[in-house]
């Protein structure tokens, strides 16, 4: 991911699912999707855990840490450009710390 992207979403940041969008599970599939207005996207089990954490109250680094307990190996900067495309996209929406 290319670290301008990335540098896009702060780690102070708290971002929130827009309200049009949606995290599901679809249970036919045992995926989770995030439904948007004409859109669904299928995630895989970390990008369900990443919006998963997106509350509107934990900040990015919160987010980053929570996963680092689940995972073996987490980078901030893999975080930061996934919501970056997801924000990009008008997945999400991030306000400021």
């Amino acid at each position: 991911m290319n670290s301008a992207v990335a540098s896009s979403v702060p780690l102070s940041g708290r971002p929130r699912l827009a309200r049009h969008v949606r995290l599901v599970f679809d249970g036919a599939r045992g995926r989770h999707m995030l439904l948007g207005p004409e859109s669904v996207v299928v995630l895989n089990r970390t990008g369900a855990d990443i919006l998963g954490l997106c509350d509107g109250h934990r900040t990015v680094a919160e987010i980053v840490a929570e996963l680092r307990g689940r995972y073996q190996r987490v980078a901030a900067d893999e975080v930061c450009g996934f919501l970056a495309g997801l924000l990009a996209r008008r997945r999400v929406e991030i306000s400021d710390g």
